[in-house]
Order: structure tokens, then sequence, then C-alpha cells
């Protein structure tokens, strides 16, 4: 396994420990995190932000990598997110590009579909 691929691999275990500090600590300081629905977060600071309002609910986390591919400083993931948000669960299949720079992520962009996402999350 390379490291881009390791480093890739790592950081979605990380996310079942819900710790912002350790998932934040894997980014360049000036990353990019992009849900595709969404517009893009630039800079380490904003997407620290970002995953607070993501993590600060969650209480259990789990990602099932179902594939993972390299091609140069890119890592190609498919994925099953899932999350006990606020009390629902919440299961999330996504593809995501990481690209790599010097052992850290500088660009992630995640492919979802937000009405999955929206229909598990809203209140109701």
């Amino acid at each position: 396994m390379s490291d881009n691929t390791k480093l890739v691999k790592d950081f979605c275990d990380a996310w079942s420990r819900i710790d912002v500090e350790e998932i934040v600590s894997y980014f360049t300081e000036d990353a990019i995190y992009h849900n595709m629905p969404g517009p893009p977060i630039e800079g380490k600071a904003a997407i620290e932000t970002i995953l607070k309002g993501i993590l600060t609910p969650t209480t259990w986390a789990e990602w099932e990598m179902l594939n993972i591919a390299e091609t140069g400083d890119k890592v190609l993931t498919e994925r099953v997110d899932r999350f006990d948000i606020a009390g629902k669960r919440v299961e999330l299949p996504v593809a995501g590009v990481f690209e790599i720079e010097g052992g850290k992520i500088k660009a992630w962009r995640d492919y979802f579909d937000m009405p999955t996402w929206t229909r598990q999350t809203s209140p109701g």
C-alpha cells in the first residue's frame, strides 16, 4: 500500500474517533474541502469550523471503505459513511477524491446525493 493510500485510509478511520483536532491534522494549511452539492471550504481553519458543525452532534461514526484506488497524487474512494447524528442514524453512499501534497490532504472532494443526506438528518 502506498503512503498516499495509507494516509487516506487512516483519515477515513479517524472519523470513528469523532476527534475534530485529529481529523483536521490531516490537512495542509491551504486545503480545500468540497462537498460537491455545496460550495468549497477553503483553508484548514474553515474546514475545522465546518467539521465541528458535523461532529458536535455526532455520537458515533463509521466509514466503510468499499473501494480505493490511486493515481499519481490522487486517491479515489467509494465509501458508505455512517453516523449517529442528534439521535438519527445516517447512512450515506459517497465517492471521494483526495489530492495529497507533502503527506497531507491538499484537496478533498466528496460526491453524494444531497436529498439522501437531508432526508436522514432533517427534523421530522
